[in-house]
């Protein structure tokens, strides 16, 4: 029962981070529920493997925790923060593969989905996964923060380390990216045969 009003809390995140900072295990639980899943999904997003998207997710987590006693308010927003150690993170991750031959990464997991609906979205879902793995570094976190998950422009910018106008370029450029990646697979994903 305890769950059910953990997850209708509606103290701010910086509330949160400041009462688990001073002990608080219930604030420690109830900004776990909501931060946790948004790291892994960026993580997911960037790295494209479940089990180092968990990693980067885990080790942004236990950083904020550590960051818990210190944090100043008035400064970046608890999201903003986990954003940008999880992009860092997931980044560093991307450097180091490229040292790693393309023959020895691991092959992309099949959801395999059961119903063909589910199929069909499922492979909509890959088919942007790919195509995002294709795009550079930069371009691929700009567009996951902005489209993915709805971050403004002024937050990505922060979040990045660059200007508004550098968010914006970035964006386009990856979208124009992806739209090249995926024109030609329109039928084949169900979008029709314009």
């Amino acid at each position: 029962m305890a769950m059910a009003f953990d997850a209708e809390d509606d103290r701010s995140d910086e509330a949160l981070l400041a009462l688990y900072g001073r002990g608080d295990p219930v604030a420690a639980r109830v900004l776990t529920g909501r931060l946790a899943p948004i790291a892994l999904r960026v993580a997911y997003r960037m790295l494209g493997d479940l089990a180092e998207a968990e990693d980067v997710a885990q080790e942004a987590m236990l950083r904020l925790w550590k960051q818990a006693p210190d944090w100043q308010g008035g400064g970046a927003k608890v999201s903003t923060w986990l954003y940008r150690v999880v992009a860092n993170l997931a980044t560093d991750r991307l450097r180091r593969r490229r040292s790693v031959p393309l023959d020895a990464a691991p092959e992309p997991v099949d959801a395999a989905p059961g119903a063909v609906g589910r199929m069909i979205e499922a492979d909509r879902a890959a088919a942007l996964d790919l195509a995002l793995m294709d795009l550079p570094d930069r371009q691929r976190q700009a567009v996951v923060l902005r489209h993915l998950e709805g971050l403004g422009n002024p937050e990505i910018a922060g979040i990045m380390g660059v200007g508004v106008e550098a968010v914006e370029s970035l964006i386009a450029r990856g979208k124009r990216g992806l739209t090249e990646a995926l024109s030609g697979r329109r039928t084949e994903l169900g979008y029709g045969d314009d």
